[in-house]
C-alpha cells in the first residue's frame, strides 16, 4: 500500500483544514517545497498536492508551488484543486505531475472528463470522490451535489476510470480514524479500482487496517503535521 503524504496549499503556504472548513485553517509551514523535500528525504515516494485556493476559485491558482515541488523533488506527485480545462490538465502533466485529481468537473461535466481519460490515459486521471454521507460534495467541499457516491463510481468505472481517491469529509482533519466501512464497501462493489483512502488517519493502526482491507494507497495529512505519526514510521507500513 502506498503512503501518500498531503500538502494542502492556500496563499502558497502549507495548511490543513478541519472537515473542509476554510474558516478552520491552520498554517503549518510557509514553504511547501521544503516540506515536500522532507518527505522525500525520509524515504517516501508519493505526494498528494491540493490547491485549496483553486478548489474554491474553480481554476488552478498555485501553479508556481506545484512547479517548484516537481522541480525540487522526484516524488510521484498527484495534484487536485479547481482543474476545469484540458489545457490545465496538459500543463500540469507537462510540469511533471503524474496524475490529476478531478472532482467538481467530474460531477458537472462527465463527458468532458471521459474524453480526457481517452486522451491522456487512464493512468493519468484520478476520480476524486469527496463524500458527505451518501452524496458527493464539490467546489472545495463548499457545495453538495445530488449525485450519490455509488452512482458516480458506477458511471466512471463503466467509462474506464481505474484510480479513485475517496475522502469522507466528516472524518477529514479530525484525527479520529478513517471510515473503514466506507472503503470496504467501495472495494467490495468495485474490486477493479485502485482506491486511495483519505480522511481521519490518526495512527499506524489506521494505516494497517486500510492495508488489510486492500486499499491501494492512503493519504496522510494532519497526523503528520500534528506529530501523531513520524515520517520514519510511515516508511515501515
Amino acid at each position: 500500500m502506498r503512503i501518500i503524504p498531503a500538502i494542502d496549499i492556500i496563499d502558497g503556504k502549507c495548511v490543513r483544514l478541519t472537515q473542509g472548513d476554510y474558516a478552520q485553517k491552520k498554517i503549518y509551514h510557509e514553504d511547501p517545497v521544503s516540506v515536500a523535500r522532507s518527505f522525500e528525504e525520509a524515504g517516501l515516494t508519493d505526494l498528494h498536492v491540493v490547491d485549496l485556493d483553486g478548489a474554491k476559485a474553480g481554476k488552478v491558482v498555485n501553479w508556481s508551488v506545484v512547479e517548484a515541488i516537481c522541480k525540487a523533488t522526484s516524488l510521484t506527485v498527484d495534484f487536485g484543486g479547481g482543474i476545469k480545462t484540458e489545457d490545465e490538465v496538459q500543463r500540469l502533466l507537462n510540469l511533471g505531475v503524474k496524475q490529476v485529481n478531478l472532482g467538481s468537473v467530474a460531477v458537472k461535466e462527465p463527458l468532458k472528463v471521459i474524453s480526457w481519460i481517452t486522451k491522456f490515459g487512464k493512468d493519468k486521471i484520478i476520480l476524486s470522490a469527496d463524500v458527505k454521507g451518501d452524496y458527493v460534495a464539490i467546489s472545495g467541499w463548499q457545495e453538495s451535489s445530488p449525485l450519490t457516491l455509488a452512482s458516480l463510481l458506477k458511471d466512471y468505472t463503466r467509462n474506464g476510470i481505474e484510480y479513485v481517491t475517496c475522502t469522507d469529509i466528516s472524518t477529514d482533519g479530525m484525527l479520529k480514524g478513517p471510515n473503514i466501512e466506507l472503503y470496504k464497501n467501495i472495494l467490495m462493489s468495485f474490486p477493479q479500482l485502485h482506491l486511495v483512502a483519505s480522511g481521519g488517519v490518526s495512527n499506524l493502526d489506521d494505516l494497517r487496517e486500510l492495508k488489510r482491507i486492500g486499499a491501494d494507497g492512503v493519504i496522510v495529512g494532519k497526523a503528520i503535521y500534528e506529530g501523531k505519526v513520524t515520517l520514519e514510521e510511515l516508511t515501515t507500513i
